[in-house]
């Protein structure tokens, strides 16, 4: 299927450049005429940069080589964000945290904005995420790579919202080949069949839904952290598959190493408070991205927790508390003792809440002592 129809067929939206726009730029290149050496760097370069407001300092410190370049289109980057809507504080703080911008021609600059926008609803969305991450459009120079893979990814069902967080979080992911990314997904849809499921395709979309870094990461990674959760939870398939495409998604992408430890210091610290395997399989059922904690900041929150009066049991089933820091908890603890809170009659939803709904409990709390 040729690639206009792809693109029709997954509702985006293919915008062709302005040649009008385009011939009204004014796309100026920076040639230096003298003579310099590799190691010298590009002195109009340096007074065009200082006049458009860039910080030639921090420039030099994040890419150092952009400023030795004899050929440059900082002109040329600040007319087209311009007429995109950027102002020049933006466009110099674009340069000055992704000097290689100055580097895009127009004509690359246009195609690459019209590939974003037919995933982004605006002209000022780009900008907004330009001026917050840089990187993420112009990191990569190959816009022919970056059309197969949203027509890739666009293919295995995920929509505009999908490939929007994808582009904004996980850049490096249309960086890949999409020979590289059709590999991860192949491995996911062969771990869906090979535990018994029936819908691969919406297995692997599930999990690049709930997990956006899982493309950039190694497929013998994520088969290793499978095949050790498979081995080591001792679920039946079909709620390995449920924890695999829901929370467990989360945690394939860890490091095997860190993957491994974690899971044995989780395991070895509730048993040492009379929890069981059980216990810790419901727990990462439940809450699979425990995982993410260092084994010391665990240790320290639960030792806080029970403490304070509260029960493993009530841990399990509120166990998203430790998603709050150490020093978060304490606070919390304290304003409840205060008031004399008690957990065993309330339970401790209280502290699985925003500040502002924590902060207005405890003002009812103290308006009934």
């Amino acid at each position: 299927m040729a690639l206009p129809q792809i693109w029709a067929s997954l509702g985006l939206q293919r915008i062709l450049p302005q040649q009008s726009l385009l011939a009204s730029l004014q796309w100026v290149r920076t040639l230096v005429s003298y003579t310099q050496t590799s190691n010298d760097e590009n002195r109009l370069l340096l007074k065009n940069l200082k006049m458009l407001g860039v910080d030639v300092k921090m420039a030099r410190k994040r890419q150092p080589g952009v400023l030795k370049k004899a050929i440059t289109n900082e002109h040329g980057l600040v007319s087209f964000l311009q007429t995109k809507g950027a102002s020049r504080e933006v466009v110099a703080g674009i340069i000055t945290r992704f000097p290689r911008s100055i580097t895009r021609s127009g004509e690359h600059l246009e195609e690459r904005w019209q590939l974003w926008r037919s995933v982004f609803q605006s002209d000022s969305e780009i900008v907004s995420i330009l001026n917050r991450s840089p990187e993420s459009f112009f990191r990569s120079s190959d816009n022919d790579n970056l059309e197969k893979n949203i027509v890739f990814l666009g293919s295995l069902g995920l929509d505009s919202k999908d490939l929007h967080r994808l582009l904004t979080t996980a850049p490096r992911t249309f960086s890949n080949s999409v020979e590289l990314n059709r590999q991860m997904v192949d491995l996911l849809q062969d771990v869906c069949l090979s535990l018994g499921g029936t819908d691969p395709s919406q297995f692997a979309k599930a999990i690049i839904s709930r997990n956006l870094y899982i493309l950039i990461r190694s497929t013998k990674r994520v088969k290793s952290n499978v095949e050790f959760l498979q081995s080591s939870l001792g679920l039946k398939n079909s709620d390995l598959l449920v924890l695999l495409q829901g929370n467990g998604a989360e945690i394939l992408d860890l490091s095997h190493e860190i993957l491994k430890r974690n899971f044995r210091m989780l395991q070895e610290k509730l048993d040492s408070l009379g929890g069981t395997k059980e216990d810790a399989n419901k727990l990462l059922m439940n809450y699979a991205s425990i995982l993410f904690v260092s084994p010391g900041r665990l240790s320290d929150k639960l030792d806080c927790l029970l403490k304070a009066g509260i029960t493993v049991r009530q841990i399990m089933e509120k166990p998203k508390v430790l998603d709050f820091s150490l020093e978060n908890l304490m606070w919390r603890l304290d304003e409840l003792t205060k008031v004399g809170y008690d957990f065993n009659q309330n339970g401790i939803a209280v502290l699985d809440s925003s500040r502002k709904r924590f902060e207005a409990k405890l003002e009812k709390l103290n308006s009934e002592v």
